[in-house]
């Protein structure tokens, strides 16, 4: 049987890679690396490091191109489809009893699509069986917390982690919430509730700002702009609690 691991690799820290990931990397025989169009090379150097320090040296590498995600139904279903074929094309050269490694970002089973294109890969045409196993990363909400030195959940209270649009579409519930990639700072419209921001975490020029969101929102959105402008790109997140 083929086998197929997904490896989470933290948030930029190469080092953050579990003794589980590293060794399920050393036994790979096909690296799948997914290259995105405007790759930034602050985002392929942690990977390219945890290749070199883990990976065999005959470990045979496939690069799958990632083009950018347009907009609407349509545009989101067409762009899914390319990947799915993409993987499944790379997945077809897999020889039975080989084993082939993807190092996703964060943690694969919280937050990235990793597993939802191999599933659609699965489906396609000509593609073998195989399993998949995925073995845990560092996630950017247990990050953002360990960076800021505080706990994600407080004492009989629950927390929602969403997608920023949520947020900024007026559909996030009450309460406390974990909001990722935010660029419409939607956090100004509850300027009463304590904010614990962090971006580029775990990485040279870690940005964090905490504290109520009318005293430090503006900040917030200005440095955000800012580190964009100055870097190309931008991975932020941040906790967003209720008043006390």
């Amino acid at each position: 049987m083929r086998r197929v691991v997904v490896i989470g690799v933290g948030v930029g820290d190469p080092d953050q890679l579990t003794f589980q990931g590293a060794a399920a990397l050393a036994h790979a025989d096909v690296l799948l690396t997914v290259e995105h169009r405007a790759a930034v090379e602050e985002l392929e150097a942690p990977r390219r490091a945890i290749k070199d320090r883990h990976a065999r040296a005959d470990v045979r590498e496939i690069a799958i191109a990632d083009d950018e995600r347009g907009r609407g139904a349509e545009a989101v279903a067409a762009w899914r489809a390319r990947r799915a074929a993409r993987f499944a094309d790379a997945l077809s050269t897999l020889q039975d009893g080989q084993t082939a490694a993807i190092l996703a970002w964060g943690d694969p089973s919280l937050y990235d699509g990793t597993l939802a294109v191999l599933e659609d890969a699965r489906a396609a045409p000509g593609v073998p069986p195989f399993d998949v196993e995925v073995i845990p990363g560092v996630s950017a909400p247990h990050a953002l917390a360990a960076r800021h030195g505080v706990v994600l959940t407080r004492t009989g209270r629950p927390v929602t982690i969403l997608p920023g649009r949520l947020l900024q579409d007026g559909r996030a519930p009450e309460g406390d919430l974990v909001v990722m990639l935010d660029p419409a700072c939607a956090f100004l419209t509850r300027p009463d509730h304590i904010i614990y921001w962090g971006a580029y975490i775990n990485m040279p020029g870690e940005l964090l700002i905490s504290g109520r969101v009318g005293d430090v929102g503006e900040e917030i959105a200005a440095t955000r702009a800012r580190a964009k402008d100055e870097r190309g790109w931008m991975f932020d997140t941040y906790l967003l609690r209720t008043p006390d």
